[in-house]
């Protein structure tokens, strides 16, 4: 039975080219919504950009250009993943967009209403980096580990601030009645031990006259709200709320996928907004890890990006999507890039397995007088969709790199270019058995690697086929 299932990535900041860890992540969200696709299910996959808040300011500034303009310029290096990496996503929200910012200040007066929302005077330590406060235990020789190359700001002003403290003891009990909301478990007790702490009530929004790119509180034009607090909403938005209910009720709740740099946000911050605006909670949190580069997180500030693009350049953009997906065993986990070991898994993988088993395949049936008789095996089915649950791609694509292996033992094992010169029935056999594995493996790759997929299928109809993964140095 058909059902609706709505998918969504964070939204990037644009102050940089896209790098590497949101490529993972619009990936992993792409094939999850391929994968609910072929199960025939409505899918709704959202994506978009966070184009407000203290770091776009700056860059647009250090550019010399108008922060809308900077923002118009960028946001296409974002829009650009969808053909560079083939996604399929069906929304592009951009918060400077005029419902999203209606939509946000609905929300801000829902909660206001609500009596959440207060003003007082602070000062704090800002990290522009993360566009997060910072207490001194967040910090490692005063500086934010995430970004130590940039120096904290003191913000010392009135703003307005969320009542977060209010809703610890509510979100404990959401956490308790859903124990898979946050997946991999490990954060999920990371973020049960970060309230059960105790909440403190943080700030939503920045003084006009210090930093003005931003929404406009309602009934207060000297403030901004505070980045998080607009962008969090792109997810109720993307989908109507609040001006079309129909659309949101059909679609709501979401599946959200996150960099662990964004756990305290996702699962907490914006978990009790929405308690506060009167809206259910979302469906469940996906939490990545991070793509380490010479042995550190991967970071703009730190200058050690690597780009999708670059990476599409050398491997080709299915190749690309497989070799993210499997830079890491096990997801949430830290994952570790460099140039010499994707090489290697290109060429063991791709290059020397999938692409030299199909061939091989495809070759020997070439001169076949019959048809190939292709049966597919249903269990696997099974198998792969409790793996794309857990959001273990990963696993999922070594489970099919499991059938080439065995299957390449079978062609060395049954030598099917003697059986051709010498037993023609047995030979057909065999590769009636070899041709019915690859179109379950090319049915299997279809969210994974469609192009490739769909090669694979042409060369089976055709038996012709050409280089799928030339080879690297």
């Amino acid at each position: 039975m058909s059902e609706k299932f709505y998918i969504t990535t964070t939204l990037p900041y644009i102050n940089a080219n896209p790098h590497i860890g949101f490529a993972l992540e619009i990936v992993q969200a792409d094939v999850v919504a391929r994968f609910h696709r072929q199960l025939e299910d409505e899918v709704f996959f959202n994506t978009g950009a966070d184009e407000h808040g203290a770091k776009i300011q700056q860059k647009a500034l250090e550019l010399g250009m108008d922060v809308q303009e900077y923002c118009d310029r960028n946001v296409f290096l974002f829009i650009a993943l969808e053909e560079m990496l083939n996604l399929s996503f069906k929304s592009f929200t951009r918060t400077t967009y005029p419902n999203h910012i209606a939509a946000t200040q609905e929300f801000w007066k829902r909660c206001e209403a609500n009596g959440d929302i207060y003003k007082k005077n602070y000062k704090i330590k800002y990290c522009v980096g993360c566009e997060l406060e910072k207490t001194e235990s967040d910090l490692v020789e005063g500086k934010c580990p995430l970004h130590p190359n940039m120096e904290l700001e003191i913000i010392e002003e009135e703003n307005y601030f969320f009542r977060f403290s209010k809703y610890q003891e509510k979100l404990l009990e959401f956490y308790k009645n859903n124990p898979n909301f946050v997946v991999p478990e490990k954060k999920f007790k990371e973020i049960r031990n970060f309230v059960e702490m105790g909440l403190q009530d943080f700030s939503i929004s920045r003084l006009k006259s210090k930093m003005s790119w931003g929404v406009e509180v309602p009934g207060d034009t000297e403030h901004v709200m505070y980045v998080w607090f607009d962008a969090l909403v792109n997810y109720i938005s993307a989908i109507g709320w609040p001006d079309n209910m129909d659309k949101f009720n059909q679609w709501w709740p979401v599946v959200q996928l996150a960099g662990k740099d964004n756990l305290r946000q996702q699962s907490a911050m914006w978990q009790a907004m929405l308690f506060s605006a009167g809206i259910p909670n979302s469906k469940q949190i996906f939490i990545n890890g991070f793509v380490n580069v010479g042995g550190q997180k991967m970071s703009k500030s730190l200058g050690n990006v690597v780009s999708p693009e670059d990476m599409v350049k050398k491997f080709g953009k299915n190749a690309t999507r497989y070799l993210l997906l499997t830079l890491g065993d096990n997801f949430g986990e830290d994952m570790d890039f460099t140039w010499e070991r994707t090489i290697e898994k290109y060429n063991a993988d791709l290059a020397n397995g999938l692409g030299n088993f199909t061939s091989r395949i495809i070759k020997l049936a070439e001169n076949m007088n019959t048809s190939l008789v292709i049966e597919l095996a249903k269990s696997e089915d099974e198998i792969l969709k409790k793996l794309v649950d857990k959001m273990e791609l990963s696993q999922a694509l070594q489970y099919i790199w499991k059938i080439v292996r065995e299957d390449d033992k079978y062609i060395s094992d049954t030598k099917p270019w003697e059986l051709k010169k010498t037993n023609l029935e047995k030979f057909e056999e065999v590769m009636n058995k070899l041709a019915g594995d690859l179109s379950l493996i090319a049915d299997l790759l279809i969210p994974f690697m469609p192009d490739t997929a769909e090669k694979i299928k042409e060369a089976l109809k055709t038996k012709q086929i050409g280089i799928l993964f030339p080879r690297i140095k």
